[in-house]
C-alpha cells in the first residue's frame, strides 16, 4: 500500500527579475515567467524572499516553509530554524555585479541572524569565450581597498575560462561574478545577503546606481583563499554517478541516467534538479510514478525509499553531509 505522504515533494518555481537578466529561463526551459528581464529562479526555496508553493500529491498549496516547520518528519526531523538549502537556475544576459558573500559568523551578527551564504555553480550552458570571475589578487584589506578605490578591476580580478559541464565552489569570502552569457544551476545555502564591490557603474530601475557594499567587503574577503585555474570536473564517476562537492553544509552530486537507474536515498531529504533529458521518477514508499524532464525540481523527504529513475537523463542533487 502507498504511503502518499512520502511522495516526492514538487515545489512550484519562483522567478526574480534582474537587470542582467535574460529569457532563457522561458526559450530554454519552458518555464512561464514575468515580462521583462528575469535572472533567477528560485526552484527550490523556503527562504523569506521566494517560499515556494507545493503543486499536487498530499502537501498541495503548502509552502516550502510551512512543511519544515510543521512536518519536520519529511526532512527527518533535523534540527534548525530554516530549511537550509536553497537551488537556483541563474540566466545571465549580462555580467552579474562582482560580489561576495559573508559566512555564518558574520551574516549572524550583522544581517539579521541570517545564514551565511556559500554556494557552487554547475555551468549549464555558457557563450563561447565566456569566461568567470572567481578570486581576487589582492594580499590584505589594505590592498584591496587601494585597488576598488582607484578601479583596477583588471589588475585586482581573477577570470577563468568558463564552458558548459564546469563546476565551481563558492565559498564565502570569494569574490565572484558570473558573466553574461551563461546559464548555470546554482546549490547554495538558504541566504539572500550578497555584498556588491563593483557593478559596471549601471543604474537599478530608479535611475540610480545599485548600493555597494565595500566596507563589508573588506571585512568578509578571504585575502588567502587561492583562486581555481579551471572549473573542469575531475572527480570520478562511479556507476553514472559524480561527488562535486562535499562541504559542512552540503553535499553535490551529479547522476547520469540511460535507461533505469536506482538511486538510494538514506538523507534527511534530497533535492533533485533535472538538467538534461526526461524521464520518469518513482519514490519506492509511494508507488507513484512521475514524468520530469530539464527543468524538473523535487524534493525525495525522509523515508521516501530507493528512487527509480527511468530514461535518459542528468540530474543535479544535493542534501545534508
Amino acid at each position: 500500500m502507498s504511503d502518499i505522504t512520502r511522495d516526492l515533494i514538487f515545489p512550484t518555481p519562483i522567478f526574480h527579475g534582474k537587470i542582467w537578466g535574460g529569457r532563457k529561463l522561458e526559450t530554454e526551459f519552458g518555464y512561464e515567467i514575468p515580462d521583462g528581464p528575469i535572472g533567477e529562479c528560485w526552484a527550490i526555496s523556503a527562504h523569506p524572499n521566494g517560499d515556494c508553493v507545493v503543486a499536487g500529491g498530499a502537501w498541495d498549496g503548502k509552502h516550502l516553509s510551512e512543511l519544515w516547520d510543521e512536518h519536520r518528519e519529511l526532512f527527518g526531523d533535523v534540527e534548525g530554524d530554516r530549511f537550509p538549502l536553497l537551488v537556483k537556475i541563474i540566466d545571465a544576459k549580462d555580467n552579474l555585479s562582482v560580489q561576495v558573500h559573508p559566512d555564518d559568523a558574520y551574516a549572524a551578527e550583522h544581517e539579521n541572524g541570517s545564514l551565511g551564504k556559500r554556494e557552487c555553480w554547475y555551468v549549464l550552458a555558457v557563450d563561447p569565450g565566456t569566461k568567470i570571475v572567481i578570486g581576487q589578487r589582492a594580499h590584505d584589506r589594505a590592498e584591496l581597498a587601494a585597488m576598488i578605490e582607484e578601479g583596477r578591476w583588471e589588475d585586482m580580478l581573477n577570470l577563468v575560462p568558463c564552458r558548459a559541464g564546469d563546476f565551481f565552489p563558492i565559498e564565502p569570502g570569494t569574490v565572484h561574478a558570473i558573466q553574461g552569457g551563461t546559464l548555470i544551476l546554482e546549490t547554495q545555502q538558504s541566504s539572500d545577503v550578497t555584498y556588491r564591490v563593483y557593478d559596471y557603474d549601471r543604474v537599478g530601475d530608479d535611475g540610480k546606481p545599485r548600493d555597494l557594499h565595500i566596507q563589508q567587503s573588506l571585512d568578509v574577503v578571504d585575502y588567502g583563499m587561492e583562486a581555481p585555474a579551471s572549473g573542469e570536473v575531475t572527480a570520478p564517476e562511479v556507476d553514472g554517478m559524480t561527488e562535486l562537492m562535499e562541504c559542512p553544509n552540503f553535499v553535490v552530486d551529479r547522476v547520469r541516467v540511460s535507461g533505469e537507474k536506482n538511486v538510494e536515498q538514506p538523507w534527511p531529504f534530497m533535492c533533485v534538479s533535472v538538467i538534461e533529458g526526461s524521464g520518469t521518477v518513482c519514490a519506492a514508499e509511494a508507488g507513484v510514478e512521475h514524468e520530469i524532464a530539464r527543468g524538473t525540481h523535487f524534493l525525495a523527504p525522509a523515508g521516501c525509499g530507493t528512487l527509480t529513475f527511468a530514461g535518459d537523463m542528468t540530474l543535479v542533487t544535493s542534501r545534508l553531509p
